[in-house]
């Protein structure tokens, strides 16, 4: 049975975090391949998202061409209305037979999976490949965070702070009271000080996005001239 993990997002563009947190996965899991899924409207967002799908798409494809084990699907690209996790996990399921699944995820999301659609059934169903986040936070909600201590202390695994490893446990927790059991795993990986956000603040500044994103990624995004009106 092979082992395959989902990579969604909106990719908006992607960047060398999002590809050093799949390479990670791909070694600690010891994966067969990693699904890049660009979402065509994520839940959380109000509407469509600042790049087409098609060009979304397209960077990704540029980005992992030289990758054995990663690949890109379109099975967002005819979704109508938001990109629930729980319907592209199904039709993954029905292209790909006899695969043991994962899903890499960032830490913020994972935070957020006991409110997602239909949690139970996709907690259920996938091993959760968890990423730290790029820098520690000070704002995380009380219900997700420990207290008493310095949580923010840097512990001996690549990437994780004492706080984000409690927030983790949280989760878990939380899970466990509406009798969900979740497998997970930390995925230990050097702080990437880098986000979608940035570059596309960096292109309407004119500012040299070289080595924040492949060099595919690069010349893609200056040939079609994007992000330049809007974020």
């Amino acid at each position: 049975m092979q082992k395959v993990a989902i990579l969604g997002g909106a990719f908006d563009p992607i960047h060398w975090g999002h590809l050093v947190m799949a390479e990670t996965a791909l070694q600690q899991a010891a994966l067969d391949q990693v699904i890049w899924v660009p979402t065509r409207l994520a839940p959380h967002k109000a509407q469509q998202l600042g790049l087409s799908f098609e060009h979304r798409l397209q960077m990704v494809q540029q980005a992992i061409a030289d990758h054995p084990a990663f690949a890109v699907t379109q099975v967002e690209a005819n979704r109508v209305g938001p990109s629930f996790a729980i319907t592209t996990l199904q039709a993954l399921q029905e292209l790909h037979l006899q695969v043991q699944w994962y899903w890499i995820i960032g830490l913020d999301a994972f935070r957020t999976l006991p409110r997602w659609y239909d949690h139970a059934k996709l907690a259920a169903t996938c091993e959760w490949l968890v990423a730290p986040r790029s820098q520690p936070s000070n704002s995380c909600s009380p219900d997700f965070c420990g207290s008493g201590n310095d949580l923010t202390t840097l512990t001996t695994e690549l990437g994780w702070t004492a706080e984000m490893i409690a927030s983790c446990e949280q989760v878990i927790a939380v899970m466990a009271q509406q009798s969900i059991a979740i497998r997970w795993q930390r995925l230990p990986m050097p702080v990437v000080g880098v986000s979608s956000s940035l570059i596309r603040q960096y292109c309407r500044e004119q500012r040299s996005i070289r080595y924040l994103v492949p060099e595919a990624v690069r010349t893609y995004i200056t040939g079609y001239q994007l992000y330049q009106n809007h974020d």
